[in-house]
């Protein structure tokens, strides 16, 4: 096979693990800076150009597009659907599952477990969501965040509502969310391929901090999933429509709740906590699966 990485960085341990995977199993895999494609968006014919050459040839896209370029990302995304390129994940799963809100909003409809949320545009009523959302201590959430960054834990009303207060003051949109105490600052990923989960790792938060992100100097090991962990992180990559993700979940005393769902996972972690050949679980997915003109969207909104 031939297959198109789109991705910013391509020196990235994840980004090499993928070229190295498919490498090994035979296939050529070209890393593509997402920002530097430019499209020609013509009628049934169209097209995508990098460093001034078309793309063709391709048989698969793995798309690692960044939360920052997500726009840009899946735009180019589409463009490979709309000519027929078979991706890892589709542009319509990606655009869900960015969205935080949207993404807990198809969760809550199909019952899948989660902490309370709530969310308002109207900082009057402030108090009205923290009191629906159960009241401090709670996390508040920027929708645009990632790795951990723009999450805010609020011990009190009082402090909960300044910080509530201030995002609003500075335009952007929040959501608040029950903070789970029990799970004591560790939460569990899942890594789910084609409807199965592959590995998972138990993630805990450095002294003192209450994200277990390990950008954010977490550290990892490997755990064992209850069968309704397994059975929540498939459920919730169904309903995002992903075929690659990581679920992120919490252990509540009433059961697993999902966090996030993760169209772009790194592998650094999961690899050496586990052990296991992630990347190559991916290309193996491409090669049972990528087919020409295959996806089920075929870049449509």
């Amino acid at each position: 096979m031939k297959i198109a990485m789109l991705a910013r960085n391509a020196n990235l341990y994840t980004h090499q693990r993928l070229k190295a995977a498919a490498e090994e199993r035979g296939h050529q895999l070209d890393i593509i800076d997402t920002l530097r494609c430019y499209m020609n968006i013509a009628s049934r014919r169209p097209e995508i150009y990098y460093n001034g050459e078309k793309l063709t040839g391709y048989d698969a896209v793995i798309p690692r597009i960044g939360a920052s370029v997500t726009f840009y990302g899946t735009a180019v995304l589409r463009q490979f659907e709309m000519m027929g390129v078979y991706p890892l994940n589709e542009s319509v799963a990606i655009g869900r599952s960015r969205d935080k809100l949207r993404s807990m909003q198809l969760m809550a409809r199909d019952g899948i477990g989660l902490p309370v949320t709530t969310f308002a545009h109207d900082p009057k009523q402030t108090e009205e969501v923290l009191r629906l959302a159960g009241g401090a201590p709670i996390v508040i959430k920027l929708l645009e965040g990632t790795q951990g960054i723009g999450v805010v834990l609020a011990d009190t009303d009082r402090s909960a509502k300044s910080v509530v207060e201030a995002f609003r003051g500075a335009g952007v949109n929040i959501m608040l969310q029950e903070f789970i105490k029990e799970a004591g600052g560790t939460d569990i990923r899942a890594i789910v391929i084609g409807g199965k989960v592959v590995a998972a790792m138990k993630r805990t938060g450095a002294a003192g901090e209450f994200r277990s992100n390990l950008h954010r100097g977490g550290s990892a090991q490997v755990v064992k999933l209850t069968p309704e962990e397994r059975a929540t992180a498939l459920r919730a990559a169904k309903t995002m429509g992903l075929n690659a993700c990581g679920v992120d979940m919490l252990r509540a005393n009433h059961g697993p709740v999902i966090m996030e769902v993760n169209s772009s996972p790194g592998l650094e972690g999961v690899e050496k906590a586990t052990g296991l050949d992630i990347a190559g679980k991916m290309i193996e997915f491409l090669e049972k699966n990528a087919k020409a003109g295959a996806t089920r969207t075929r870049g449509k909104g």
